[in-house]
């Protein structure tokens, strides 16, 4: 038997007695939360992961087609190099950048999901300009600072909502006049994270005109594209930056358009000045993900390039992505007609809303109601059912401020 005391480290010299105890995830906390609930009415609108009108979250039948191939016809499960399943890379980019796709100006590599591609790029930019100064838009998806933090980066924040739930432009300007060149600025390509709120394309112009301005690098993380206003249109903006300015990041995320959330598909992307600056930006791209997980999993990348290469089953998918973007403005529209205060929820677009009530009304809704949504008003949109919309409503219309 082993004697733990003789195992005890000298007082201080514990590897790991210095570190600090972290706050558990408070979104993955409203998971455990909502399993234990009995209560056979509730309704989870906190994790970001779309739902049919079942409330599941199906595997698509072009990812079942693909995987069925995949499983029949796949010689070989060795590695493919730390730059990933190039045919996946080349493939999503023609769909992320159209007529851009193929410049020699524009080189990715596969990554573990769209966070890879953003710690990636995150530890590119730290490689190139250590301690750069990354923007960010106040609310953004809660993992997006910690991410550029612990690559070492600086992070600044800029005004993004207005108090009537729109972009508040202007404010987002006067923060940026602090913007100096070689900073960058992190933007949702679409269907933003917390909000819903997107740019215009007027404001779109006028940000790639304050980057090429100012010198400022747009990085832009494109997770859900497909689910506001259909492929083309939700990679508008993102090729319009990039006609528009010299460098630029894109980070990508398959899990919610193909709905391969726990396989972890992504890709990062970047463009240079020039063909010979983009080959430098790559070469130290692949470097590092060579020391960050080596070589990224297959199976995902296999999946979405199977499905890209094949007309019959990307016909199949676009179709099914129509209908996931159907349900979901369909129940924009519903919750928007059900109380003035949620009439601005029919113009956005995306999985998410963000709502005007406090923590202490969340915490009263999930008390009362079985309404489990994160703590700073956040909602899945497609957590939401047509049948459980006017109990959501009733159980929220007392925590809304009056018109």
């Amino acid at each position: 038997m082993t004697d733990t005391t003789l195992l005890a480290p000298a007082p201080g010299r514990s590897l790991f007695g210095a570190l600090d105890r972290q706050a558990p995830d408070a979104l993955l906390g409203l998971i455990a939360h909502y399993r234990a609930d009995p209560r056979a009415d509730k309704i989870d609108l906190g994790v970001g992961v779309y739902r049919d009108e079942a409330g599941a979250t199906p595997v698509m039948r072009a990812v079942k087609a693909a995987e069925a191939l995949l499983l029949a016809e796949q010689g070989s499960k060795s590695y493919l190099g730390p730059e990933g399943d190039t045919g996946f890379v080349d493939l999503l980019a023609a769909i992320v950048f159209g007529p851009l796709a193929g410049s020699d100006r524009i080189a990715g590599v596969q990554t573990p999901g769209g966070t890879g591609a953003l710690r990636l790029g995150a530890d590119l930019i730290a490689r190139a300009r250590p301690g750069a100064t990354v923007w960010i838009g106040d609310p953004t998806w809660p993992n997006h600072a910690p991410i550029f933090r612990e690559a070492g980066l600086t992070l600044a924040s800029h005004r993004f909502l207005d108090g009537a739930g729109a972009v508040d432009f202007d404010a987002m300007l006067t923060d940026l006049a602090a913007a100096q060149a070689g900073d960058v600025l992190l933007l949702h390509g679409c269907c933003h994270n917390p909000t819903g709120v997107d740019f215009s394309a007027d404001q779109w112009a006028a940000i790639a005109d304050l980057c090429v301005a100012r010198g400022l690098i747009p990085f832009i993380d494109l997770a859900y594209q497909g689910l506001g206003d259909g492929l083309e249109a939700d990679a508008a903006a993102t090729r319009q930056m990039l006609a528009a300015v010299p460098d630029a990041l894109v980070a990508y995320s398959c899990d919610k358009n193909f709905g391969l959330y726990r396989e972890r598909v992504g890709a990062l992307w970047v463009q240079g000045a020039n063909a010979a600056l983009t080959a430098l930006a790559f070469s130290n791209i692949v470097a590092l993900a060579r020391g960050i997980w080596s070589m990224p999993p297959d199976h995902g990348a296999a999946i979405v390039r199977t499905i890209l290469e094949r007309p019959a089953m990307r016909a199949e998918w676009t179709s099914e992505l129509d209908q996931m973007r159907s349900r979901i403005n369909a129940l924009r529209a519903v919750l928007a007609t059900a109380h003035p205060q949620l009439a601005a929820i029919a113009g956005q677009r995306g999985m998410f809303a963000m709502l005007p009530v406090t923590p202490a009304a969340v915490a009263a809704m999930r008390a009362d109601h079985g309404i489990y949504m994160a703590g700073n008003g956040r909602i899945n949109i497609a957590g939401l059912r047509l049948d459980t919309i006017p109990a959501f409503v009733a159980g929220l219309s007392p925590h809304l401020p009056s018109a």
